[in-house]
């Protein structure tokens, strides 16, 4: 089994036992028919998004999450505004301190970065 397809088999053991609500997944494209094979079988709800350079984006978990990305996620990754992006990274689960540190980063570079009150 290539390494892929076991990250992804990580990724749907820990979305099983409750460990994640929404799961984000990068893989080649040529594992695309796997994958939703996979997908159907255990009758995940999911989403796949072209990424370019033969890669695929699979979001899956809960309901809900998948119709939220849907609004959201209707560009590149690199292209979402910090909101959409903080907004992502929090539904995926990712640590809300760095989640916060990066929104603000990525303010501060678009030149909004505001004076803190005391």
């Amino acid at each position: 089994m290539p390494v892929e397809m076991k990250v992804l088999m990580n990724h749907i053991y820990e979305y099983q036992k409750g460990v994640r609500r929404m799961v984000l997944f990068t893989f080649n494209q040529k594992y695309e028919p796997a994958v939703v094979d996979r997908m159907r079988r255990l009758q995940l709800p999911f989403l796949l998004q072209p990424v370019g350079n033969g890669c695929l984006n699979l979001y899956f978990g809960r309901r809900e999450c998948l119709d939220a990305v849907r609004m959201i996620v209707d560009k590149p990754l690199s292209r979402l505004t910090p909101e959409e992006d903080f907004i992502l990274g929090a539904m995926l689960g990712y640590d809300l301190c760095a989640q916060c540190e990066r929104y603000c980063e990525r303010k501060c570079r678009r030149g909004h970065c505001g004076a803190a009150g005391a």
